[in-house]
């Protein structure tokens, strides 16, 4: 076939216009944006440059095969991008579709530049079957390609619609998911297909919605309001990290921490009195900088990004607000991920502890914690990025470890007045070496005296300057004077050897 210009003008036309105006018209009632707005709100003005627009161009209802794929700067910086069009077929994947994605992430691979999937996608079409599926370059290549290009360079998801059966793969393979609450799901199976398998009467926002997978499953990252939002989120994630993981993070403009940041007031002299972890780190880095990722999952540790004098920083926090602070099967997923995330990116780790340790008991026997905890414990061990354990208040049991203690090779590890090292706490001690002599003491006042004094030997045991001196700690630091102490650590140790081990990989207690 031969085009003049005009013919060619008009197949390009109908190529970006998408779907039947009907199905544009229904997205907008759901508040959500066409794929192509998606990507001119994300990227730099005038900087996308798009792969496969005629695909499927001799076919009828299917322009570009229902997913926009191509280059563009997100802030100056380059990234590669896919976008599905739910007013092509609800988003699904043919045979074309799955070749552009396909292409898309090899193009971001071997140019070393973040890889942001925009997906909104009912899944594989099944009259495409043969086609997409089983083949060498079928929908497993997609994966393929994602789990090769892991911790190579930043993947992350906005999720607008559905992503399902297969599909699901998408966001579960990337760094972070933003979902917009209301419009994404993530499912293995429809509602339907469960009951039909299972018996089971649920919905898909029941089953697979954004609260779902942002609350409980700890598959989403952030629970955005509207696709805007999302985008954002995008947008701010990535200029966190570098372009890929020979890189280092991009530097900011220096700003100060929070005039009114007091930190010594923001820790409570009682460590049964909680407090809240997130107001202490953003009294502590640059002002406006901290990014909290999974702020609705697993709030007993707080993690996310900051800027320390510019430079990006890691933060793993313990946040007694929320179960006292105690580590749990999720917490420890969750900070295990986060710590391998900013180890192939070139993030520097700064942990905050107030950990009583790990939850004890036969539920969290029974979910694994010991298998879970080790998992956490091996990513701390494998990370060779600086990193710097404060003990804000606590660190007890295997929470020490958990919380990059001593024997796993910090740059430092430094304590605040407040800080206490122990096997456990001073409570639980007493009770665990002097059960016995406590109930056989009759006398109110002659057990209470009793076990004061036992607790007071306990404290003196356990004292920080004890710690300090038998250098178990590197230094004592007070709240107003760790700010720059930190900054001056982490540039002391920017340069260190990053050698872990001779061999291909461990076998992590997943």
């Amino acid at each position: 076939m031969t085009l003049d210009g005009e013919a060619l003008e008009q197949l390009r036309k109908r190529a970006r216009a998408g779907g039947a105006d009907k199905y544009h018209a229904a997205n907008a009632a759901k508040g959500k944006l066409f794929a192509r707005e998606r990507v001119a709100h994300l990227v730099d003005e005038g900087s996308f440059v798009e792969d496969g627009l005629y695909a499927n161009a001799m076919a009828d209802g299917l322009p570009a095969d229902g997913v926009v794929t191509g280059t563009a700067t997100i802030d100056g910086r380059p990234v590669c991008l896919m976008a599905n069009d739910s007013t092509v077929k609800a988003g699904s994947w043919g045979a074309r579709t799955v070749e552009k994605i396909i292409r898309i992430i090899e193009r971001a691979y071997t140019t070393k530049v973040p890889m942001v999937y925009l997906v909104d996608s009912a899944g594989a079409r099944i009259t495409d079957q043969v086609d997409l599926f089983p083949g060498r370059r079928g929908a497993g290549k997609i994966f393929w390609n994602q789990v090769r290009a892991s911790g190579a360079i930043p993947q992350v998801c906005a999720l607008f619609g559905p992503s399902a059966a297969g599909g699901a793969y998408i966001p579960a393979f990337c760094d972070v998911v933003a979902m917009v609450d209301g419009n994404a799901s993530m499912y293995l199976g429809s509602d339907r297909m469960v009951e039909m398998v299972t018996g089971e009467k649920t919905t898909l926002e029941a089953m697979g919605g954004a609260k779902v997978h942002c609350t409980e499953s700890g598959v989403g990252h952030f629970l955005c309001k509207t696709e805007t939002d999302a985008l954002d989120v995008v947008r701010t994630y990535l200029s966190y990290l570098p372009a890929n993981w020979t890189e280092t993070p991009p530097a900011a403009e220096a700003k100060p921490a929070p005039e009114k940041a007091d930190l010594a007031a923001l820790v409570p002299a009682s460590e049964r009195q909680a407090f809240d972890m997130r107001r202490y780190v953003k009294g502590l880095v640059d002002e406006g900088s901290f990014f909290e990722i999974q702020a609705l999952w697993a709030k007993e540790l707080t993690i996310g990004f900051g800027r320390l004098n510019g430079e990006v920083v890691g933060v793993v926090g313990n946040n007694s607000m929320f179960k006292g602070g105690v580590l749990f099967v999720d917490s420890a997923d969750k900070a295990t991920r986060f710590v391998q995330l900013c180890d192939a990116f070139n993030v520097p780790l700064l942990f905050l502890s107030d950990v009583p340790g790990f939850m004890v008991g036969s539920a969290v026997e029974k979910q694994g914690i010991i298998r879970h905890g080790a998992k956490m414990i091996t990513a701390i061990s494998e990370a060779t990025v600086p990193k710097i354990c404060v003990v804000v208040r606590k660190a007890y049991g295997a929470g020490l470890y958990a919380m990059a203690g001593p024997g796993f090779e910090p740059d430092a590890t430094i304590a605040l007045p407040t800080a206490k090292i122990a096997v456990m706490g001073a409570e639980a001690a007493v009770n665990a070496v002097y059960a016995n002599k406590i109930a056989a003491i009759s006398d109110e006042t002659e057990r209470a005296a009793f076990v004061a004094a036992k607790r007071e030997e306990y404290e003196r045991d356990i004292d920080v300057v004890r710690l300090a001196s038998e250098l178990v700690v590197d230094a004592i630091v007070e709240p107003h004077e760790l700010r720059a102490e930190l900054v001056r650590r982490f540039t002391a140790a920017r340069t260190k050897n990053r050698d872990f081990s001779h061999r291909r990989h461990g076998v992590t207690p997943v």
